[in-house]
Formats: structure tokens, sequence, C-alpha cells
């Protein structure tokens, strides 16, 4: 049986390098990882660090081992699963920092780069922005040039990434061609359909009071549109979302309603076209500006006019949508759906049910002059809109109109509804976002959680459904100009909504523009755009073998051209082929010039027999070449004997 030979050890420099890649792999991925999990990472590399710095023996075999079974059991307790992203994740990440305990040789350092490769593709799971995109690229870089030193011990770092930051170039293009032309598949490309989406934040399935001011606080994205045209003007931008008609008394709940393909109303007035960048929300609602006249590919409409996706809303989806603001809709209303409009919990808010009886009372049934009287009251009273409302007893609607008199939208909205629905007009709240902000530097109109917003709808008679916002009553500066226009100036409000910082808001400006083409172009790069994208080259409809064949031809070209490119830098920038190079020029001269397939030991004999004279010069400065271009000798070392020794050759 023939023993296989030993894997060469590493030195303290190549275990330096590889632990640095480790440490590129591991800190994109931090914020994911469980704490835990995390800390026995950190522990492990800062231990591993002082062994290599001090010298010390590495850690016993059997200690990976026992911490890789205790780790992966945590594992499943934390998880309750090994399969997975998260869990799946969580133990790559913990094979890999158990594995520099054990690094020992060259074969171990494979193994480290290569799950160095692995892990740092795993935040894309979790984040696909510009900001890890770049991190990936730099892990990369770090990685790649610890692989070139575990197997050039001695090579100057700086030398070594520059070599893996043109390695990295040099794929760049291959990379740019499976981009565009491999078949792509709907679907996320990074997303898993175990993913419990659970770090969204945005609008709910209900209401309850605070639930909206706290929503306000956040700079997330809800969406981005483009209009064909110039933009509405602020105080028609009321993005329709989730409609709640039941009301227990402190939430205020969506009912469930099956979706129809057909819109229950009849389009009228100018259209805005606008097409939206939605970001994953995990439910199925779909924005647009009241009221839509087209519906999206796979979308529905509901009997309230909510706009709905057949599937959760769990990727970045774009979307045309053609909207009429001056559509009037629910003139025919059935019955039932006003019946449900109309219905309150018995035995709260008696002073509420009061007031309204009152205003039905002195107004009549004439809902117009009753929607007038209450907001009337509202402007009348001393209401205050603000962020930071006192809290609410078990009749949350009369504490609020009688005694703190101090709420968010969501407090006017809904107990405008209220005092509607007990002085008999069917009402409801509607949820979504109002306004937004033009990014003027690509254009696009920039919604955020902060713009999230609650409203009313009542029911009038051959008018059918009447959007009344009581917010515009109390604080008219939200609707017209913004958040921050409408609060007082000692309200907590989130960081570039100030007023003093709109140099930081320039720079969000600029930032936004590049992460929207970021989402645009690269993100959301899905089959349609795949297929318009090729239908612009000339290709209509290619089916699965175009594309292959397509994509072979490209990389073809491409390999060609880097083969060329590359020997031709190698033997215009190697100094070791340069050095040699010019002593072959002055022996051509001679005479004796070098054929095509004869090495430099066998050019080296057939010279030293031709000149006997300069026969050891000859046969040194061709051992110093070879050594230097194929025996792995250091450059440092060999390079300046292989040019002293060319400069002194003299032909005779």
């Amino acid at each position: 049986m023939i023993a296989r030979p030993a894997s060469p050890t590493l030195s303290r420099r190549q275990s330096l390098w590889l632990l640095a890649a480790a440490a590129a792999g591991f800190l994109p991925l931090l914020p994911w990882l469980p704490g835990w999990l995390s800390a026995l990472a950190l522990a492990v590399m800062a231990w591993r660090g002082a062994m290599i710095w001090r010298g010390w023996r590495t850690a016993p075999r059997w200690l990976p081992v026992i911490l890789a079974v205790a780790g992966a059991v945590a594992v499943g307790l934390q998880f309750r699963n090994i399969f997975g992203k998260d869990p799946g994740v969580a133990l790559l990440a913990l094979l890999a920092a158990l594995k520099l305990l054990e690094m020992r040789s060259r074969r171990d350092a494979t193994i480290v780069v290569m799950l160095g490769y692995f892990l740092v593709l795993t935040p894309f799971f979790y984040s696909q922005s510009i900001a890890y995109a770049l991190a990936m690229v730099a892990a990369l870089v770090v990685i790649t040039a610890a692989q070139i030193q575990a197997t050039r011990d001695g090579e100057p770092a700086a030398r070594s990434l520059r070599l893996a930051g043109i390695m990295l170039v040099q794929g760049m293009p291959f990379m740019l061609a499976l981009f565009v032309l491999f078949p792509r598949i709907p679907g996320p490309l990074w997303g898993l359909p175990m993913d419990a989406y659970s770090g969204l934040t945005g609008l709910s399935e209900s209401m309850t009071p605070g639930m909206i001011a706290n929503l306000s606080l956040s700079e997330s994205i809800a969406f981005r549109v483009r209009f064909a045209g110039p933009p509405p003007a602020h105080k028609s931008l009321y993005w329709r979302g989730p409609v709640m008609t039941y009301f227990d008394g402190r939430t205020w709940r969506m009912l469930p309603r099956r979706g129809e393909t057909q819109l229950p109303y009849a389009p009228a007035g100018p259209p805005v076209e606008q097409e939206i960048t939605l970001e994953p929300h995990n439910h199925h609602w779909l924005f647009a500006l009241e009221l839509p006249a087209s519906l999206p590919p796979d979308a529905m409409i509901a009997a309230d006019y909510q706009m709905l996706s057949r599937v959760p809303v769990r990727t970045r989806l774009r979307y045309q949508v053609r909207s009429h603001p001056e559509t009037l809709a629910g003139a025919q209303s059935p019955g039932t759906l006003l019946r449900e409009s109309l219905q309150l919990p018995p035995r709260v808010n008696p002073r509420a049910r009061e007031l309204a009886t009152r205003m039905r009372d002195r107004e009549g049934a004439d809902p117009r002059r009753i929607v007038e009287s209450t907001l009337a009251m509202f402007r009348r009273e001393a209401f205050t809109y603000t962020l930071t409302p006192p809290p609410l007893g078990a009749d949350g609607v009369d504490d609020f109109l009688f005694s703190t008199r101090r709420g968010f939208c969501e407090h006017f909205a809904g107990s405008f509804v209220f005092l509607m629905r007990a002085a008999g007009v069917p009402a409801r709240v509607v949820t979504g976002y109002q306004g937004g902000e033009i990014n003027p530097v690509d254009g696009y109109l920039t919604v955020r959680q902060s713009d999230a917003h609650a409203w009313a709808e009542v029911w009038w008679p051959d008018h059918g459904w009447q959007r009344v916002d009581p917010t515009a009553a109390i604080a008219p500066g939200r609707i017209e100009l913004n958040l921050a226009g409408a609060l007082p100036a000692d309200e907590a409000l989130p960081l570039l909504a100030r007023p003093a910082f709109s140099w930081l808001r320039e720079a969000r400006y600029r930032w936004d523009a590049v992460a929207n083409a970021w989402n645009q172009w690269v993100l959301g790069y899905n089959p349609q755009r795949q297929r318009d994208f090729l239908a612009s080259l000339g290709l209509r409809s290619p089916d699965w073998g175009e594309m292959v064949a397509a994509l072979g031809g490209v990389t073809g070209l491409l390999l060609l051209a880097l083969t060329a490119w590359t020997l031709r830098r190698q033997r215009a920038t190697d100094p070791a082929q340069a050095a040699w190079d010019r002593l072959s020029r002055r022996l051509a001269r001679r005479g004796l010039e070098r054929r095509p397939w004869e090495g430099p030991r066998d050019y080296a004999e057939r010279v030293a027999g031709a000149l006997p004279a300069a026969a050891a010069t000859v046969r040194e400065i061709a051992d110093l070449y070879a050594a230097l271009r194929y025996g792995g000798m250091p450059d440092r070392e060999g390079l300046p004997r292989l040019r002293a020794a060319v400069a002194r050759f003299r032909p005779g």
C-alpha cells in the first residue's frame, strides 16, 4: 500500500492570512447569527490568533468534535430544526469557526478557504443591499489573497491582494454574462419558502391606538413610485391599503373578503399612471392611488376597493397601475356591506354614542351635515395632533373625545368612524400611506413607513363611498406638507425628517437614488425584464436552448479574450520573463534564436555548446529563470540575481 504524502504544514504567516479570511467571511454575517454563536466564533478566532502569534500548540483533536456536537444540539434547540435557512447558516458558521482550531496543513487551508467562499454568500439570504454587496467583494478579495498565500508562502501582502483583485476583475465579465443570459426563474433568487419574514415592518390587518404613531417613527421604505407625468399634489396622494370594518371596542380589524378580478366601479376623470416598486411586507395588499382602473398581473380587487395580490408579497414587486382619483364608487353597495359598516360593540363608549345621537337629532338624516358637524367639532375643540398620546382606558373613544384630546391619525379616524356609525351613517377606517417625498436625483416618489396614515370613508346615498380625513381638520399641514410640518417643534421625529438636517437629507437623496437603481436593474432583473432586454437585442421569446447557446458563445469569446490578454500581460509585466526575453534577443542576434518548443535548460545547453566561454553564465541564467517561473523561488531572492546575471552576460 502506497502511503499518501503528508500535506505541507502552514507557516505562521499563512495561518494569519487564513484567520483574516475567516474573519472577513464572518463579520458581515454576525447580525443574523444567534448571540451565543457569534460569541463562540469570535472567541475561537481570538484563541486561534493567540495560538499563532505566541506559537502555542494547536487544540487537541477531540475538542472541535465535542464543540461541533454541542453546537449542533444548541442550534437544533434554538431553531427547533436543523433544516432551513437560519439553522443551515448557523451550522455552516459553526463548522467554519471550529475548523480554525484544527487548521495545520495546506489541506486544511483549502477547506478553510472553501468554507469562506460559501460563508460570504450567506448574508444575501437576509439582505441584498449595496452595502452587503460591497462587503462581499471585499471579503472575496481577502479570502482569495489568503488562498494565494497558502500556495505561495512569502508573497508580499500587497501583491497577494492586488492579484486577488485582478482575478476578481477578470471574473466580472463572466459573472455579467451569466447574470444577463442565464435563464431566470420566477421567484426570489435568495429567498427560501420557510422564511418567516418576521423582520418586515409595515401596516397590519388590525389597527389599535398608537400603532401607526409607532410606525411613523420608521424611516424604512414602503414603496417607490414613478409617474408617467407630473406628480399629483401632495394632498391628493392617498395610497389605499387595508380597510378596517370590524370594531371590538378597542381594535379595528379587516373582515375576510373574497377578491374579484372585475372592478366594482366605473373609472372616471383624468388618469394617473404609476409604476410602483413595492418592498416585501408578507401580506396580500398592494398600493395605488385611489381608485385603480387597471389591475397588475395576479392581482384582484375586493368589494371594499382594496387591491390585493393572490400571494403574499414576499419579494420586491414592480407593477404598473392606472388610477382615476375622481372616481365615485359604491352608490349601489350591497346591503350586507352597509350593515357591516354600521357595526358597533354594545355597551362601550356611552358618551360618544350620546354625542352622535344629539348630532343626528340636530342635523337630521343627512350624512353630509353630520360629517360637517363632526369635523367642525374637531376644529373647534382643543384637539392636539401628536405622536405621543396618553394611554386610553376601556372606553377609548370616550377618553379621547372628552378627556385626553391628544392623538395621532388612528385616534381621529377611529373616533370619527365610531361617531358616524353611532349616528346611523355607514363608515369604515382605511389605512395606507399619505404623501411621499420626491427624490430630486432620480425623480422617484419615495413613500416611507413614516408616511403611514389612517382616514375614514362614509357612505352617502347616490354618491357612494366618500373619503373623509379627520386629520386634515386638526393638522392640515400633515396632508398638505408632511409629518414634520404638522407636529410641534418639540415632538420626536425621525432624524432625517427634522429641518435642521437638510444636508443629511441631500446625501440620503443620492444614496436612495443609487439604491433604487440597484433594486431596479440588479435585484429586479426578473424573467420579464430579462425577456424585455433580450428582445431589445433581437432575441424574441428565446427558449432554453437558444439562451444556453448564447451564453456558451459569449463566455467562450470572453475566455479567448481573457487568455490572450493574460498571456500578453504576463509577457509584458513578468520581470523574470522580461529578463529571459532580453537574453533571448541578444542571443538571437548571434544566430542562436530560441525555438518555440525549447525549454530554458535545453536552450541553455545548446547555447553552451555554441559559446563555450559563456556556458557557465547561460546555465546560471537558465536555472534562475526556471526556479522563478516554475520552482516557486521568491522574487525578492532570485530576481536580483537573474537581472545581474543577464546584465553581465557577454556572448563573446
